[in-house]
């Protein structure tokens, strides 16, 4: 292949699995020096012609080789080794809209937690105390109750008009807390207590029933997240200390020799953790025996699984993104995606898209990921300004992070032209 090619033709086919943007399947002549800008208004124009119905410009995104094309498709073909005399199979597909800011929320200390469901937000705090807001950004109860930074909060359910949830701290418990949505009053029923040292990460199972907790002892304990008629109606001197049960764990996982970074469910027997040792491992719950043990070459800090395509994402310190596939017997990496410029501290998983997912870093920066384009990410959603502890996009709508700027910054996922 000619080493310089910019200004030469070549022949393109335009191929979509989204039915309602499909155009003629025959070969176009382009200039090989296209980006994907110039490949959508004439993407666009063909739509004008063939369909109606579309009533405005759509924006694209294009997959050349399973790749996205971020360059010119001339770099694109002599990065991915594709000959220019063939006719070139170009994929397109709606491009995910870029999310708008919406709120900055404030606490008085580090947000290293948070969780949405619905319409509220849990986060947690380095100033011991968790916090309930409404996605439209009003702050509904601080809550105390830890006396060490609370470093993991998930919702466990929603029933009627009380939510259950759970947390986790640094001073090695765990709390299932009942708030009543209506009275917004809320009580700790119940204290879990089997860490020797602090609590880390926490995930609840998908039915609600068990949640499971990592920390700084290197275990992985599992707790039923069931709570009897007594607890689930909480008295009104139930939140004292001297009122509040204390339960232990089920069953505890020994086998990390370092601190447990993230813990994810993968089904009702199966839990995957991340580890400070370079580790990711798959439990059996029944059996508590490791089923399967993926090296890494860092420590991970944390990791997350998507049921949507199978997948493990995680997040290092050593800047990369690294995506494993559990099923592969080879364990090795299938994607690094590299635009962080520091310690990466958190992943997390679009839940209805398959092939998006979230990161934050120590350089303060939140970035929007497609898994077809490791080298750069679809979106930065700037605004903090220290390091970002965690994010979360479990409200398909919302993408929210927070930071050592002691702010939860919550950004709208705007739908997309052809979403109904």
């Amino acid at each position: 292949m000619a080493a310089d090619n910019t200004e030469a033709q070549l022949q393109v086919r335009f191929v979509t699995k989204q039915e309602q943007y499909a155009v003629s399947d025959s070969p176009y002549a382009i200039q090989s020096n296209v980006q994907s800008s110039e490949l959508n208004t004439l993407l666009n124009a063909l739509l004008k012609e063939t369909n109606s119905s579309i009533e405005r410009a759509v924006d694209f995104d294009f997959l050349v080789c399973g790749e996205l094309l971020c360059s010119t498709l001339a770099e694109h073909l002599r990065e991915k080794e594709v000959s220019t005399e063939e006719t070139i199979e170009v994929e397109y597909l709606e491009r995910f809209p870029a999310p708008s800011p919406q709120d900055c929320l404030m606490h008085d200390d580090w947000v290293s937690a948070v969780q949405a469901h619905g319409n509220w937000i849990l986060s947690g705090s380095y100033d011991n105390s968790i916090h309930i807001w409404s996605t439209k950004g009003q702050h509904k109860l601080a809550i105390p109750g830890h006396t060490s930074p609370v470093k993991a909060v998930s919702w466990v359910s929603f029933v009627n008009d009380q939510g259950i949830f759970v947390s986790g701290s640094h001073d090695q418990s765990a709390m299932l807390w009942v708030w009543n949505v209506s009275r917004n009053s809320v009580d700790c029923v119940v204290t879990c207590r089997s860490h020797e040292k602090g609590i880390e990460c926490i995930a609840v199972s998908a039915d609600g029933q068990k949640f499971a907790t990592g920390g700084w002892d290197n275990n992985i304990c599992l707790w039923s997240a069931g709570l009897s008629e007594d607890e689930s109606a909480p008295a009104k001197k139930k939140s004292k200390p001297e009122h509040v049960k204390t339960r232990e764990s089920l069953a505890t996982l020994k086998g990390h020799r370092e601190a447990v970074s993230g813990v994810k469910w993968m089904d009702f027997n199966t839990v995957l953790s991340s580890g400070w040792d370079h580790l990711l491992k798959l439990w059996d719950c029944e059996l508590g025996g490791i089923k399967q043990e993926i090296a890494g070459n860092k420590a991970f800090f944390d990791v997350d699984w998507s049921p949507l395509n199978n997948n493990i994402i995680t997040a290092s310190a050593d800047r990369h993104l690294r995506l494993y596939d559990p099923r592969s017997t080879e364990s090795i990496v299938k994607a690094t995606f590299t635009s962080h410029t520091g310690w990466v501290q958190s992943v997390r998983w679009s839940t209805t898209r398959d092939t998006l997912f979230l990161s934050a870093g120590y350089d303060g920066q939140v970035k929007l990921w497609e898994t077809r384009s490791p080298r750069t990410p679809l979106y930065d959603l700037s605004g903090h300004e220290d390091k970002v502890l965690c994010c979360d996009w479990s409200n398909p709508s919302l993408l929210i992070s927070g930071s050592c700027d002691n702010t939860l910054r919550i950004f709208k996922a705007k739908p997309a032209v052809g979403d109904a």
